[in-house]
């Protein structure tokens, strides 16, 4: 049997917070905003790449999740129209707890970073082809985590999915 989630239309911080940070562009012209913080890790190096994923339609099917444990990974939005985010956080054992799975529905002027160690499935985008700017740190040997789970199926909850 598949299991379900819902996909949330919205996504503010607090609720992304114990998975990462969204990237917002600032308000005011000549501010800056620095995710530095986020990103990096002793003996790890910045690899940057842009992407470019097919569509997803709905409802989709997560039948893999992946996490860094050493390093934080960025996604800026280059040309994208909607994306989801699914997300999922860690049992005391280290593996994806996929009863506390979530998935968001962002919009393209909105970016993510996952913190190190989030369970997260591969990028999806909605509508159209779409592409990402793509920045972690890498060098761990073992920084790259995949798990096959059940399937389960990203359901949309209303007309904006």
């Amino acid at each position: 049997m598949t299991a379900g989630v819902v996909i949330a239309d919205t996504c503010t911080a607090e609720e992304f917070a114990p998975f990462g940070t969204l990237i917002n562009r600032p308000v005011a012209a000549g501010q800056r905003q620095f995710y530095s913080d986020w990103l990096g890790g002793e003996g790890l190096a910045p690899v940057f790449h842009v992407n470019n994923v097919l569509p997803t339609v709905l409802p989709a099917t997560v039948t893999k999740l992946e996490r860094h444990p050493h390093a934080a990974q960025c996604f800026l939005p280059l040309d994208v129209s909607r994306y989801l985010v699914t997300v999922a956080p860690s049992l005391s054992d280290g593996s994806a707890d996929l009863a506390g799975m979530r998935s968001f529905l962002l919009p393209g002027n909105l970016g993510v970073v996952y913190a190190k160690g989030v369970w997260h499935a591969g990028a999806s985008v909605l509508d159209r082809a779409g592409a990402f700017a793509v920045l972690m740190w890498r060098g761990a040997n073992d920084d790259d985590v995949f798990v096959d789970i059940t399937p389960t199926q990203l359901i949309s909850q209303g007309p904006n999915s």
